[in-house]
């Protein structure tokens, strides 16, 4: 299926590229979301008309994702969970725990856009985690897990 894009994609292309997605993936995730649509003349046409408007819609989301970052940058994150004597931890820190947390203190973050690339944390330690603001814009920064003797 042929869309356009009405936003960046990540390994897909930016604002008004035309590309050919997978039916799937284009009407169960790219359409519903409000990133792409279908790419008829109409369509066409009228992205064309709306094409400033959109792009200055991606630069403020883009504003808005950096000030965050600018925020974030050097933000030490701390969690404390039930741990045994060795050190691991009873269960794990997951993505959803760490966005928790920076919602917690302050910062508007959803559990997608954080970024853990070995895994979820299951021992305890400091680790550097990605958080994703936009496609553009990522920012690492440090959990500290603390055990917690039952």
């Amino acid at each position: 299926m042929q869309i356009i894009l009405l936003d960046k994609v990540l390994n897909l292309g930016h604002l008004g590229d035309i590309v050919r997605v997978k039916d799937g993936y284009a009407r169960n995730f790219l359409i519903p979301t409000g990133r792409a649509r279908r790419a008829t003349a109409a369509a066409k046409q009228e992205f064309e008309a709306r094409r400033t408007e959109l792009e200055k819609v991606s630069l403020e989301k883009k504003a808005q994702a950096q000030t965050l970052c600018d925020k974030l940058a050097g933000f030490v994150c701390k969690l404390t969970q039930k741990a045994g004597v060795d050190g691991r931890l009873f269960g794990s820190v997951t993505n959803a725990d760490i966005a928790e947390e920076l919602v917690r203190n302050g910062f508007t973050v959803t559990k997608a856009q954080v970024r853990l690339p070995q895994g979820p944390i299951k021992i305890v330690s400091d680790n550097t985690v990605s958080i994703a603001l936009h496609t553009d814009v990522s920012v690492d920064i440090t959990v500290s897990v603390y055990g917690e003797t039952a």
